[in-house]
């Protein structure tokens, strides 16, 4: 049966609306590429979010757009959400799924002192919301795959995802469980927000696409471990859904420190290819140059 003639499809009904909201974001691309030849700043759209709600704060970005280059990234604090993500007794405490595997828990703890730094900044001078988020399955392990499962059974001489260990503090990444919890160290205070997730990222399996979009955030300061896994498979999904994401490297590990350089080298690509890095001082900086006037 053929479309009724008189009745536009729904390309056709959109199209004019389309096209204006198209053009003007190829427009406004290229007024601030040649602001950004001058500037060397990534300014906060307010043409496309609005009038700032929060604070206005430039964050110096590393190796952009080139290697051996420097730029700012300018953010609306109470745009803003710093990202903890998976700092869970699993990943970097005795006894958890990281150390039960064999790694070496030194490199995936490393962070922890960095993010205690900044989240006291954070909560103690800013309007920046946090979110924390936790990997783990449910007790009967119905959202685990069951190659993840293999894998891990493998790679821990049987003793995988679902299992207690010897001399363990409960079954390997179960919610619910105490070495499935966040440290004690960065663990979420009231009004900070936790996300559980039973894979590596965020987006699709999750409610943080949610809490993003209702607390009207449109950038990301991004940590946590492990940088080569769920740090970057999340900061990946959130770029692609058009967040502005900067990852603190000091703030992240990895259970291999060559993944964890080479972690970094791949977001600093393509002059940012999704994403910015900098790192704790930088971001106390900026912070205390917008919240209260002093230097670092």
């Amino acid at each position: 049966m053929s479309r009724t003639k008189d009745i536009p499809d729904y390309h056709d009904r959109n199209k004019d609306l389309s096209s204006k909201t198209r053009d003007e974001v190829l427009h406004r691309a290229e007024i601030d590429f040649e602001k950004f030849k001058k500037t060397h700043t990534f300014k906060f759209p307010t043409w496309l979010y609005g009038s700032p709600k929060g604070k206005l704060f430039k964050l110096e970005v590393e190796d952009c757009p080139r290697f051996g280059d420097e730029a700012f990234v300018e953010f609306d604090s109470a745009r803003t959400a710093f990202l903890s993500v998976d700092m869970q007794v699993d990943f970097c405490g005795p006894k958890g799924y990281v150390d039960i595997m064999g790694y070496d828990t030194g490199l995936t703890s490393a962070p922890i002192k960095s993010i205690m730094y900044i989240l006291e900044i954070i909560r103690n001078r800013t309007d920046i919301k946090v979110i924390h988020t936790r990997e783990g399955h449910l007790p009967d392990l119905s959202d685990a795959p069951y190659n993840k499962i293999l894998r891990s059974k493998i790679i821990g001489d049987g003793v995988g995802i679902g299992n207690i260990p010897k001399g363990g503090l409960g079954r390997l990444l179960i919610r619910g469980e105490k070495n499935w919890d966040i440290i004690d160290d960065v663990y979420p205070i009231s009004g900070e927000y936790i996300v559980d997730k039973p894979g590596k990222g965020a987006f699709g399996q999750s409610n943080l696409p949610l809490i993003l979009k209702n607390l009207g955030i449109t950038h990301l300061i991004i940590t946590g471990i492990t940088t080569d896994v769920c740090v970057h498979t999340i900061m990946r999904e959130a770029n692609d859904n058009g967040y502005w994401c900067t990852l603190l490297k000091d703030c992240t590990g990895a259970t291999d420190y060559d993944n964890h350089r080479a972690a970094i080298r791949q977001i600093k690509m393509q002059g940012g290819v999704f994403g910015w890095i900098s790192d704790s001082n930088k971001f106390v900086s900026a912070i205390k140059s917008a919240f209260t006037n002093e230097s670092h």
